[in-house]
């Protein structure tokens, strides 16, 4: 067709003919750019229905995303990793075609403006990331990212010529695809939009969480679940200057966006909060336009540093979470509480609507972006300028693993003394150095994100929060710690050399420590492959060295029927970096003979757990991963809908999650439960499910009672009041320094102090005839984060962690979450203590 247009100009003059084929070319190569563009399949013609008419599961959504990237240029995908179940995890990045040729280019100098790129180098360009659906029933999340997807590319182009998009369709597909599968089975046709219904209805565990039940959303600081630890790895390429969190919350409240509520946290600079306020102006624009309803400023704040908004925020960017009506009760459509119907369709417009105006507003304002983030880098005013950390070998370890997965710098003392904040003693305090100890100076790029992580009390400016308001690092993975202002002077922390430990096939035993939960893994192993261990309850000598209580002894004597037994006990120890040493005799220099009744065989524990209705899905969640992917040991999961007809003779220890246990252990199921208890069996309870067996008839466990009379006065509050006067009774998440009985087998290994993180202002009376191994002393008081004045009132001489003797068996009681969120380290060998060592002297059959 081109040529037969030109041929026809051929009676024309040569000025003319030139000018006319020029005009023509370059019309020719406008309308295919256009054709091109418009040619490609919307969401709606690509999967062969409206969006908003079903959920596409995530096969499909990742299918759109390959084609769209297949034709055109200047999309490009990158697959980051793959869920527990297997399903990818990508992200597109979407602009101009020019910045994708150059994409490294920018990357690097996005880089440099932070300082972790050599250099300064010049940057014009937004970077915009855009996370949909962490949550995996908040469904209309990765619905509308294919629509903002397409229209960025097809209508927007413009905002792309010094934006960098990056969009990342489905945070949590596991969860996702829970939801829409089950949303899918049961949906009527046409839907229902009546509350009642099925569809509206999920069941246990919902499809929120991810597929060992954890909330992502509680996870970018702590990284423990595979999704966090492989986003991380893109994130930290880019440190992009807008992260959005796309979300849904209950179907009554219509739409949230910036800016955030107060509490923020001191470190967030005037400008992050101000351009909250025009990005929120610019939203408000559009929905304004519509008559659609929101709100700002409220409930969601910037404090808690795990969320998909606070964690960009520590590192510069604009974080902000938008919710959007609608959740795992809204399915296609629902009619909400004021007799609205509230449709997927509407649910997928609203966040694309948003996610298109955080593209325009960024686009606009590049420049400022760019300096504003340059300037964030600037640590120079942090209080401390280092945080110096002693602990074992395997506590340091696991911190640095923390660390690496943030790529945070850190490095070994060179020696000399260090004052400062000391962590232990909540005062001023010093410490002599060594080389091993580590060092965490916020001299460096992400100093704001360490100051974050390891500050001693986050400043809180309101009690009014969302979430926890205490998590600092020393306390969690229970290292001594000093604050220092002054810069502590480090050298690179050496790579880890592996350890090579040699059979000694004349021993008599192999002896190793016990004071982590790699310990624990390393027990858990030797059990699962049939080799006898005993632990010490005493301290005991020998050869000139010294073992503290809960030190693992492997006796040959024991492992006769073990063939192999040296090359087996060494591989193992070999592969999880443990020590062992090989001692000539059962005779010790001091404390108990590996003979003694003090050394005591530990028993293949068969260790069952429920889940299901009435318990907590992230409790049960934190229980099981902690199983599969830490300890390595074998758990058999159990579900309250059959509960009733469980023989737990084939169990030694059943562990209850936190969660409302009313339904489940009614009067028969608790006598049954009993008799199993008796005859030997142990039952470890967490949390709430403490008050199943708190002030009943034959166990020691008694709340503590409140004051009737202020209960009395709070009845006649105003109601404008109320939420206020309520904080007085709560514990958002607050860290107390606890004592513990180091001479009972479940607080082995630690030592006198543990700093506990008290998730509840739930308390209790000291067990009055059983062991009171973990406790709040009197005058308790927190050492970081908000307790309620009357909560705390409570806490003085309370309980922690205790053990119930019944009959031959025990209830141990954890009043205190020691696996929260996983990412409370120095919690998780109580559990390891509960189950291999507390009253486990004996061999079921």
């Amino acid at each position: 067709m081109l040529i037969e247009i030109i041929v026809s100009f051929g009676r024309l003059t040569n000025q003319q003919h030139m000018r006319r084929i020029f005009i023509v070319f370059l019309s020719f190569f406008l309308t295919t750019l256009f054709v091109n563009a418009q040619s490609i399949k919307s969401p709606d013609e690509y999967l062969g229905y409206t969006l908003g008419t079903e959920f596409s599961r995530h096969h499909q959504v990742v299918d759109y995303y390959r084609y769209v990237a297949s034709e055109l240029s200047n999309v490009v995908l990158e697959e980051y990793g793959r869920t527990n179940e297997g399903r990818l995890l990508q992200v597109a990045y979407v602009s101009s075609q020019q910045n994708i040729n150059n994409l490294e280019n920018i990357r690097k100098a996005n880089l440099s403006n932070a300082g972790i790129e050599s250099g300064t180098k010049n940057n014009d360009i937004a970077i915009v990331w855009l996370s949909y659906n962490v949550h995996g029933n908040e469904a209309s999340a990765t619905e509308a990212s294919m629509k903002t997807l397409y229209e960025l590319v097809t209508q927007k182009k413009d905002w792309l010529k010094n934006t960098v998009v990056i969009i990342d369709p489905c945070i949590n597909p596991d969860g996702r695809d829970r939801y829409v599968n089950w949303f899918r089975q049961v949906q009527s046709r046409p839907y229902n939009i009546a509350q009642s219904a099925k569809e509206h209805n999920e069941p246990w565990p919902g499809g929120r969480p991810n597929h060992y039940l954890f909330d992502l959303n509680r996870d970018w600081a702590w990284a423990t679940q595979v999704e966090s630890q492989q986003r991380l790895k893109v994130y930290n390429k880019w440190l992009p200057h807008i992260h959005v969190d796309f979300h849904e919350q209950g179907i009554n409240e219509p739409y949230y966006f910036a800016p955030a509520a107060e509490p923020f946290h001191e470190v967030i600079s005037d400008w992050q909060r101000d351009f909250q306020t025009q990005i929120g102006k610019n939203h408000a624009k559009y929905f304004d336009a519509e008559g659609w309803l929101y709100f700002t400023r409220e409930r969601f704040d910037l404090f808690y540093p795990s969320y998909g908004d606070t964690y960009p925020t520590y590192l510069g960017a604009i974080g902000m979470t938008y919710e959007q009506a609608g959740h795992g009760r809204a399915g296609l459509g629902i009619l909400n509480d004021e007799g609205i119907e509230l449709t997927l369709v509407d649910r997928i417009a609203h966040h694309n609507t948003t996610g298109l105006s955080t593209v325009e507003i960024s686009s606009k304002n590049a420049q400022e972006l760019n300096t504003e983030f340059r300037k964030f880098f600037n640590n120079s005013g942090l209080k401390y300028k280092s945080y110096v950390l002693r602990g074992s070998e395997d506590k340091l370890n696991a911190l640095k693993v923390l660390l690496d997965k943030h790529e945070i710098a850190y490095g070994q003392a060179n020696g000399g003394r260090v004052s400062g904040f000391d962590y232990q003693r909540n005062a001023s305090g010093s410490m002599n150095t060594s080389s091993n100890d580590l060092v965490v100076s916020t001299n460096q790029p992400k100093g704001k994100m360490v100051k974050v992580l390891f500050e001693p009390n986050a400043k809180l400016v309101d009690s009014v929060t969302y979430d926890i308001t205490a998590w600092s690092i020393p306390h969690a993975y229970g290292l001594d710690a000093i604050a220092s202002q002054s810069n502590v002077s480090s050298n690179t922390s050496p790579a880890a050399v592996t350890k090579n430990i040699n059979a000694s096939f004349s021993s008599y035993a192999y002896l190793s420590k016990w004071d982590h939960i790699k310990d624990a893994e390393f027990l858990g192993q030797l059990l699962q492959q049939g080799i006898k261990v005993r632990f010490t309850e005493v301290p005991f000598t020998t050869e000139g060295k010294d073992y503290d209580r809960g030190s693992l002894i492997i006796v040959r004597g024991d492992n006769k029927h073990i063939e192999d037994f040296d090359t087996k006990v060494i591989a193992t120890a070999v592969a999880l970096q443990r020590d062992l040493t090989p001692v000539r005799s059962g005779f010790v220099d001091k404390g108990s003979d590996f003979g003694s009744p003090n050394v005591k065989l530990v028993n293949n524990q068969r260790v069952a757990i429920l889940s299901g209705d009435g318990v907590s899905s992230l409790s049960f969640g934190e229980l099981w991963h902690f199983f599969e992917t830490q300890l390595h040991y074998p758990l058999t999961i159990l579900d309250t809908d059959y509960a009733g007809n469980i023989n737990l003779d084939g169990f030694d220890v059943l562990i209850l999650p936190n969660g409302w246990y009313g339904g489940v252990l009614n009067e028969g199921a608790m006598k049954k439960l009993t008799t199993w208890v008796r005859s030997g069996g142990k039952v470890i309870a967490i949390g709430n499910a403490l008050r199943s067996f708190a002030n009943k008839d034959g166990f020691s466990l008694k709340s503590k009672k409140g004051d009737d009379d202020e209960e009395e006065e709070n009845l006649l509050l105003p109601y404008a009041q109320q939420e206020r006067e309520y904080i007085k009774q709560m514990i958002t998440g607050s860290v107390f320094k606890a004592k513990l009985d180091t001479t009972h087998p479940m607080a082995f290994g630690y030592d006198d102090d543990y700093f506990t993180l008290k998730l509840s202002s739930s308390a209790y009376d000291y067990l009055d005839g059983a062991y009171n191994v973990g406790y709040l002393e009197s005058n308790a008081r927190p050492v970081s984060g908000f307790v309620g004045s009357e909560a705390l009132k409570a806490q003085s001489n309370s309980l922690l962690f205790g053990e119930d003797r019944l009959g031959s068996g025990s209830i141990i009681y954890m009043v205190d979450n020691p696996l929260f969120r996983s990412f409370w380290e120095n919690g998780k060998l109580f559990l390891a203590n509960a189950i291999f060592f507390t009253n486990n002297n004996k061999f079921r059959i």
